[in-house]
């Protein structure tokens, strides 16, 4: 509620002050969030206030005020005593075939840790975790998170109406005044929601590249010091891993069939592209939390239970959890695909020339996907599961020209001419040898020095 203070408060000379790039106090701050949540302020205003923060910019002071504000406009979860740290989550900034949170969350709980992993939706380009999950029949993500990790250690659910009540607000009102991309905003959205989980840990998968967000290195660098200063501040162990998002993660791209990708993944049978961010995600949050004496020790631990079938075992117990009927829920985890729903055609791609893939493009990838209905554009809209793509070759692969390199899973109507050359074209191949390195390129501490 608004404090007495807060009536002496003037919401013009809020907008008026950070438009003129002052700063503001944690006192107007709540005055700010409070409003937003009681409506107690016109959203003209709160347009006004955001535009100037995303013109303006918001020091670390005034962003970590804005974050608890928002955290504490709704619920904050509370844990048994039993659990204390051992909560953990992953935060991704958003990737072409990023199916990581599938493997990692039961992996997690595999090791003996608790994952209430608040997910979000697709829109735009990049895939949401609970949409690829939803392809699954009866999966279900209105769940209270409380409720079922007391019976399996780990859920990946929806963000409910009570948690962070005000982020739904004002993330309505940047869709429609160009403030999306306002760093301040973005990194208030992400930690008061992660900070109203209770975490003992926090990593953050902060992704650079032509597909990605943030397409600069510098800009993404900058992002992630920011994540990490405020999730550290809000008391929570906080990391972050620059990853590369040039070509898609794994080989598959769309809803059920990152699901088919995420499931070999647990079966000790992923892609290494895939495993490789999975166990280097979850090393670190073992070692933030005392599961393990290092980050390289957890990466093992992860890659163990990969192997051994824990975490596969942990996976098939959530999906009963969550609304999946348990006979599929086995057969799913038993590599059965017919469980989910398969697009009625496919089409290959064929390689166009003898030599070595140099790269494979994700954003057109991606753009074609959507269009086929893999995707939304607008919040609501309904998907389609089935439809997506396989590569069926990888980056430093030798290809012979005819060879096929990409089959596509589609229903009507039939692929377009401008979307079967934006797919051709995104396939690079040349004569010269290729150097395959980690997607990782950096990880960001507290202590991480910021560099210019």
């Amino acid at each position: 509620m608004l404090k007495k203070a807060d009536l002496q408060l003037s919401f013009p000379e809020v907008i008026r002050k950070k438009r003129d790039q002052e700063v503001l106090t944690a006192e107007e701050i709540h005055y700010f969030v409070q409003g937003v949540k009681e409506k107690t302020i016109s959203d003209s205003q709160i347009g006004a206030v955001l535009m100037a923060i995303r013109l303006m910019g918001m020091n670390e002071d005034e962003t970590l005020s804005l974050t608890r504000e928002m955290m504490s406009s709704g619920k904050v979860l509370q844990w048994p005593e039993e659990w204390q740290g051992t909560m953990v989550d992953k935060h991704s900034t958003g990737g072409v075939g990023d199916k990581v949170s599938l493997p990692l969350a039961p992996a997690l709980a595999a090791c003996g840790c608790k994952v209430p992993m608040i997910s979000g939706r697709g829109l735009g380009h990049t895939g949401g975790t609970l949409d690829k999950l939803e392809s699954i029949p009866g999966f279900t993500i209105n769940l209270n998170p409380e409720e079922v990790l007391a019976e399996v250690g780990c859920c990946i659910v929806g963000q409910s109406a009570s948690l962070v009540p005000v982020d739904r607000i004002l993330y309505a009102i940047r869709d429609v005044t160009g403030t999306v991309d306002s760093n301040a905003l973005i990194a208030a959205s992400i930690l008061a929601k992660k900070g109203a989980e209770s975490l003992s840990a926090l990593v953050l998968d902060v992704k650079h590249g032509a597909a990605a967000i943030y397409t600069d290195l510098k800009k993404a660098r900058l992002f992630a010091h920011t994540l990490v200063k405020l999730g550290e501040r809000l008391g929570v162990r906080t990391v972050a891993v620059l990853t590369a998002m040039d070509s898609p993660i794994g080989r598959n791209v769309g809803n059920s069939l990152e699901v088919i990708e995420a499931v070999e993944c647990l079966r000790g049978r992923g892609d290494p592209d895939l495993e490789e961010l999975v166990t280097y995600l979850g090393g670190y949050l073992l070692s933030m939390c005392g599961k393990a004496r290092s980050s390289q020790e957890g990466a093992g631990k992860i890659a163990e239970v990969l192997r051994d079938g824990t975490a596969l075992a942990q996976f098939q117990a959530m999906l009963v959890a969550q609304g999946v009927g348990a006979e599929n829920a086995k057969r799913l985890c038993q590599g059965d695909q017919h469980v989910l729903p398969q697009a009625r055609h496919q089409q290959l791609l064929r390689v166009p020339t003898t030599g070595t893939v140099q790269g494979i493009r994700a954003l057109p990838l991606a753009e074609v996907v959507h269009e086929l209905g893999a995707g939304r554009t607008v919040p609501g809209e309904a998907i389609n599961h089935s439809v997506g793509i396989e590569l069926l070759c990888r980056v430093g692969q030798d290809v012979r020209a005819g060879e096929a390199w990409l089959r596509v899973h589609y229903e009507t109507p039939e692929l377009s001419d401008s979307q079967l050359s934006r797919l051709q074209g995104a396939l690079s191949i040349s004569d010269c040898p290729v150097t395959i390195s980690s997607r990782v390129t950096e990880v960001i501490t507290f202590n991480t020095p910021s560099l210019p």
